[in-house]
């Protein structure tokens, strides 16, 4: 029998993906996105499937609409934030507002309508750069920007409404994650989507740093995957669990894959280092498995592949 699952976030990037999973498993999905970072196409992609869909253009920071969405709601996957590090430093206060205080909107409605499950897209950014191995879920975080204590934030909340009211949460910790519809054209583009977007356009990619920095670059169909998991691991309630490919990939050996994939010869424009990047991200992702009976249902090099084929197909931005 379907299940009624409220998205936020859904014209995001990884938002979309997961509510057109859900929309193909044949749930009834109810999304809400304020569309300061999301995309209409994305709503668009959607729409098409012709599922159970209702669609909110609405903000998490109104506790009121919120409350009249997730009645009847049996899951929430929580994914809406103000994503970028960059945008944080630049507008600390805005980011609270979107990821703090809109995450608490959406714990206080899912408590008041007996939601069963809510899970919590939270942030490697939240382990900041103490860790340069593999990090577990057991270290202390160490956020250094805004975005990751907003997340952090998020994370505690979370695991606070379900000791004090009952309400069953799940915190999973995203690395990097990359795939189809982010969008390469924002101020914060992902490395992935802007080098690639640089790339097709014969450009050299430009690299904050030296290019040894390294990142644990998760392909979106693992996110969905663990995702949906999460919604109903029973041992999960309460828990935080990095959610990631398990591997580490340098700046470096990114442009150079892309290369092979495109079939260009395009050396890297190295820059200065930017002010609040972590210099190593990788995930120890036991607990997923343990808990969460994850595994990787794609890899690095067969996302990319998959990533550039779509960004391929783009039509080009409109001149303005």
């Amino acid at each position: 029998m379907p299940q009624t699952y409220i998205v936020t976030g859904a014209a995001g990037f990884i938002g979309s993906h997961i509510a057109e999973r859900l929309l193909r498993d044949g749930q009834r999905v109810k999304v809400i996105d304020n569309l300061l970072t999301g995309k209409r196409e994305n709503l668009d992609v959607l729409r098409s499937l012709n599922g159970d869909l209702s669609i909110t253009i609405g903000s998490l920071t109104d506790l009121e609409t919120l409350q009249s969405l997730f009645c009847g709601a049996d899951y929430v996957l929580h994914q809406a934030a103000l994503p970028s590090v960059p945008r944080s430093i630049a507008d600390p206060l805005e980011t609270h507002r979107h990821c703090v205080t809109g995450t608490l909107n959406v714990l206080i409605a899912a408590r008041d309508n007996d939601v069963k499950r809510v899970v919590y897209a939270a942030s490697s950014s939240a382990y900041g750069n103490r860790i340069n191995g593999a990090k577990t879920e057991s270290q202390t975080p160490a956020p250094i920007s805004p975005y990751g204590a907003a997340k952090l934030a998020g994370e505690y909340y979370s695991a606070a409404f379900t000791h004090s009211f009952g309400l069953e949460t799940v915190a999973l910790r995203y690395f990097n994650v990359f795939g189809p519809r982010q969008d390469p054209h924002s101020t914060y583009a992902a490395v992935i989507p802007k080098f690639i977007n640089q790339m097709l356009r014969g450009q050299r990619p430009a690299i904050y740093g030296d290019g040894q920095h390294s990142r644990d670059f998760t392909y979106v169909d693992n996110v969905v995957a663990g995702n949906l998991l999460a919604c109903t691991a029973p041992k999960a309630a309460a828990q935080t669990i990095n959610l990631a490919a398990g591997g580490r990939i340098t700046i470096d050996e990114l442009v150079a894959q892309l290369n092979t994939i495109l079939g260009s010869q395009l050396p890297p424009i190295y820059s200065a280092e930017r002010p609040g990047d972590i210099r190593h991200s990788q995930a120890d992702v036991t607990k997923a498995r343990e808990l969460l009976g994850f595994e990787r249902v794609v890899g690095f090099a067969e996302g990319l592949r998959r990533t550039v084929a779509w960004y391929r197909n783009l039509p080009p931005p409109r001149q303005m």
